[in-house]
């Protein structure tokens, strides 16, 4: 399948998901290595002394959410056999899930 398949609007979300995905994988990236959180979030978030001490594990997982996102939308800019693009779609829903999971073990 290729781009010029579609219409134009679903090519948009298409792309607003990709800037969206990168997005999320710089901040997540940004805050891991870093190890602080960005004084927009902490103001915006209102988060708790407790919710400060753990950004490793926040960014990671931020990190995830974006490759989960980014990762389905593959097939659809670069052409590729179907079945590695059912194989893109089960490991984005893992990634998903670790993520999940991630943040589901941060203390609260």
């Amino acid at each position: 399948m290729s781009p010029y398949d579609e219409d134009p609007v679903t090519i948009a979300l298409r792309v607003g998901v990709v800037v969206l995905g990168l997005g999320a994988v710089v901040l997540g990236v940004r805050v891991a290595v870093t190890r602080r959180f960005p004084a927009a979030w902490v103001r915006l978030a209102r988060l708790k002394p407790g919710e400060r001490s753990q950004p490793e594990q926040v960014g990671i997982a931020q990190a995830m959410i974006g490759t989960g996102l980014l990762i389905p939308q593959a097939p659809f800019f670069i052409s590729m056999p179907l079945p590695l693009g059912r194989a893109l779609f089960a490991v984005s829903l893992l990634l998903l899930l670790t993520a999940t999971g991630a943040f589901s073990l941060l203390r609260r």
